[in-house]
């Protein structure tokens, strides 16, 4: 059956046009908000490129309006699947800006709900993300950090446990003050900036920490360290350890 889907995101944030374009239309700025290594090849009929675990996406830019509108997507496929990602950018007086995002495709298959669900709240967070980084990280370049723990089974139990490694009673809670504690370093002051079903993040003075329901599968660590220097193959190893200790 499938399903056509459109969704928007949008958020006036204080960040200049030009602040905005870096993040969305070059590799090392996707890098530092959306989800694993990425490069782009300007203007259009350029191609935006991914590289996240195993996966390879490979999108066409069909319009590239700088500071003002990009667009760019994949498909449709031997089976009707297709995806598309405009950004528009609209400056206001003061140096702030209007940052909207629609997403829209087509999911095929009688079970489009559940990669629907996991596609919408992840893009909430992936957006959310956008908006903390040209907030408070504008300028800098993140490494991108990309870990697994073990297959988890029970969710609410594994969201509660992600909670108690943070210092909380509970789940995390948007607004909810945590303190991330890595084997070998001191202890980091941290704030959860944004929460759904399947995700959570949490901003600290040169990070931001992403936390994901893997589709089918583990927790996902998709984190953005902004220390310059940082080797991402440590981070990785180190993330991983911890999510196996968490959830293991």
């Amino acid at each position: 059956m499938g399903h056509e889907f459109e969704t928007t995101d949008s958020a006036e944030v204080d960040a200049t046009p030009e602040q905005l374009w870096e993040a969305i239309a070059t590799g090392p700025g996707i890098d530092s908000w959306f989800m694993g290594r990425n490069e782009v090849e300007g203007g259009t009929g350029g191609v935006v490129r991914g590289a996240f675990g195993g996966y390879r996406p490979e999108y066409r830019i069909r319009e590239w309006d700088p500071l003002e509108k990009l667009v760019y997507g994949s498909g449709p496929g031997p089976d009707g699947r297709k995806i598309a990602y405009e950004f528009l950018i609209e400056g206001r007086a003061g140096g702030s800006s209007v940052l909207r995002c629609v997403t829209s495709g087509f999911l095929p298959g009688d079970d489009w709900e559940d990669e629907f669900e996991a596609m919408t709240t992840g893009g909430e967070m992936f957006f959310r993300t956008l908006v903390e980084y040209v907030t408070h990280f504008a300028g800098r370049t993140a490494v991108p950090v990309t870990a697994f723990g073990p297959p988890v089974g029970d969710w609410p139990t594994a969201w509660a446990r992600l909670g108690a490694a943070l210092g909380l009673p509970a789940r995390p809670a948007q607004g909810d003050r945590v303190r991330i504690e890595l084997d070998g370093r001191p202890p980091v002051e941290g704030v959860v900036y944004a929460v759904n079903d399947q995700t959570a993040g949490v901003r600290t003075p040169d990070a931001m920490f992403r936390f994901l329901r893997g589709f089918h599968g583990p927790m996902v660590a998709a984190h953005h360290v902004f220390t310059p220097g940082v080797d991402a193959g440590v981070e990785e190893k180190t993330w991983g350890d911890w999510l196996h200790r968490v959830f293991g």
